[in-house]
């Protein structure tokens, strides 16, 4: 069995480092402090800690830095914060003036680079009160022990909006999500040969070119000071219409297909048991879920069970024992055993709710998607004709009219695109007028919608030896990727590199005798090993997270680590891309404004 993910893992780099850069630098012994928290730090070390990890590194108190609070001048404050205008506004209303300090001093460390701009502001300010500030370069969400998020989901909206009034709005995003990047490559300790995904769109290649360029720079004057060459990994950057097919397709491996089927919001699963509403947040702390949650959901539904049975016949030859030693280790296992069969009770709860919507609907349905996306039916006879494997759905009056939307979405990627007559009949006919955009608007991504587009589709790689199950037939195209990136047959004409001097990349995992040696905190799974990071902009699904452990788990040198600008569901993507061609508030991606 998989050792526990606390113990491997992005979120296990992300904390080790913050511990060495914030904690260990200003801690004293037996000095308690209060930590102040912007939304972003708070999302951060929500990812990767808990409150107990906090308070056993001296913290006795985390406050809102946006929300008014009691001064206690007593006590020392530890901030940690995005260095944006609106989060050092707020920290320097806390030290306004001597008399006025709302603590004794302030410890003041940054996510990343503070513009100028705000710390000479700071400087001028208060520069008296303040024992340390520091810059520590982590500027993403650990998401999982594979995936990270930039945690910018209006990135989609800059990137890919025909607005000619948003460039602005687009070359500051870009430059942020350059920047943040940077921090997930500097966390991993790489310095990854750039790669890009050259059609359609040029998005990808612009961001390539900002990473390679601030990776320079950061490795010029990072904290060591040595300018690092290129370590064997790589970065893959890609835009969102690389793959249409995988974000609307139904799935059905236990995470994917709870994410688009139930309202699970934050990461949070509603259910009732005896009666009563419960909550249960599905995390990488739970083992039974890291071990399910990219299975199929015919493989849960009977493992699930089988684990509950497992456990009541380990409790009761436990209780059929009546010595001392046999009673006092029952006591001991009695709160081991509530804590899994609660784990488990959450789960056939989740797995029951899935198939309970799947029954209704959404079986009938995953026919017709997996023979679209595929071109294929499950005895692999091609299919002739598209339209009259589309036709049932769209007479269907079960179906509501996002699933219509999606298989319409299926039916024009499978012909690569379609005429301005057929699109409007198939909207006219589902009565879908007021959400056609939600299909239109996919041409904005480079996706062919009208007309159709004579550049042939690209080639797949032949997987029908792999066993699978007849309605979970498609792979997504990423792991196409992950694994010619690894086995080096990604064609360099389609997937460029951005520096002069590519790394070396053999997938086996072999490291130049001269590259610097790793700090403990930084050791992976893959000691020594490769890495291959990849970004998507614009979103990823969870079936293209799964990829990411499916490939690192069958090529054991290289690690795989997946990450977007924030992770997709069908709806939500769906509901961004209706957006696109609308007026949309601005937002500000410049750190000093």
């Amino acid at each position: 069995m998989a050792p526990p993910v606390t113990e491997r893992g992005l979120k296990s780099v992300v904390w080790q480092k913050i511990k060495a850069t914030v904690f260990d630098d200003c801690k004293k012994e037996g000095e308690w402090k209060i930590m102040l928290l912007d939304e972003f730090t708070t999302r951060l070390l929500a990812s990767c800690c808990k409150m107990t990890d906090l308070l056993e590194e001296g913290i006795t108190v985390v406050e809102n830095i946006y929300k008014n609070r009691e001064p206690v001048r007593q006590m020392k404050a530890l901030y940690f914060i995005a260095p944006t205008s609106k989060s050092v506004d707020c920290f320097l209303r806390d030290f306004s003036s001597k008399s006025e300090n709302k603590y004794k001093a302030a410890y003041l460390y940054f996510t990343d680079f503070c513009p100028d701009s705000l710390f000479n502001k700071i400087k001028a300010s208060c520069s008296k009160s303040i024992r340390r500030c520091k810059e520590i370069n982590i500027s993403f969400i650990p998401h999982e022990s594979q995936v990270y998020t930039l945690d910018v989901p209006d990135a989609f909206y800059y990137c890919y909006s025909p607005d000619p009034g948003n460039a602005n709005g687009k070359d500051a995003i870009m430059e942020a999500m350059a920047e943040q990047i940077v921090t997930v490559c500097a966390t991993l300790d790489e310095n990854p040969g750039v790669r890009y995904k050259s059609k359609p769109l040029d998005n990808a290649s612009k961001l390539a070119q900002l990473v390679e360029k601030k990776l320079e720079d950061y490795y010029k004057i990072d904290e060591k000071s040595l300018i690092k060459g290129k370590t064997h990994s790589q970065l893959l950057i890609i835009d969102r219409g690389f793959d249409p097919v995988s974000t609307v397709l139904h799935e059905l491996t236990f995470q994917a297909m709870a994410y688009d089927l139930l309202p699970i919001e934050n990461d949070t699963y509603k259910y009732k048991t005896d009666g009563k509403e419960k909550e249960a947040i599905l995390e990488e702390d739970d083992d039974l879920w890291v071990r399910i949650r990219h299975r199929h959901i015919a493989v849960v539904l009977e493992e699930i069970p089988k684990l509950m049975k497992e456990i009541s016949s380990t409790k009761k030859a436990t209780e059929g024992k009546t010595s001392l030693s046999a009673l006092t280790q029952l006591m001991k296992k009695m709160p081991h055993f509530r804590k899994q069969i609660t784990k488990q009770v959450v789960h056939l709860n989740l797995a029951e709710d899935c198939m309970n919507k799947f029954k209704l609907n959404i079986e009938k349905l995953c026919k017709t998607e997996q023979d679209l996306a595929l071109g294929t039916d499950a005895e692999g006879q091609k299919v002739k004709d598209a339209m009259r494997v589309l036709l049932p759905v769209l007479l269907n009056k079960n179906h509501d009219n996002c699933d219509k939307i999606r298989a319409i979405l299926l039916y024009i990627f499978s012909t690569n695109g379609t005429t301005e007559e057929n699109l409007d009949r198939l909207i006219q006919n589902v009565k879908i007028e007021n959400e056609s955009d939600m299909i239109r608007n996919w041409s904005y991504l480079g996706v062919p919608i009208v007309p159709q587009s004579q550049q042939g589709k690209p080639l797949r790689k032949d997987r029908s030896a792999e066993e699978t199950f007849q309605l979970s037939r498609w792979t997504p195209f990423i792991k196409d990727i992950m694994e010619d990136a690894i086995d080096n047959r990604l064609d360099s004409k389609e997937w460029p590199y951005c520096s002069q001097c590519p790394a070396v990349w053999n997938g086996s995992g072999a490291v130049s005798a001269r590259q610097k040696p790793r700090t403990n905190y930084l050791e992976l799974d893959r000691k020594n090993g490769s890495k291959l990071i990849v970004f998507v902009i614009g979103g990823i699904t969870y079936s293209e997270m799964r990829c990411a452990y499916e490939v690192s788990q069958a090529h054991k040198s290289c690690e795989v680590i997946i990450g977007s600008t924030h992770i997709l569901t069908p709806k939500k993507l769906l509901d961004d891309i209706k957006m696109l061609n609308k007026p949309k508030d601005k937002i500000s991606f410049t750190k000093d404004e």
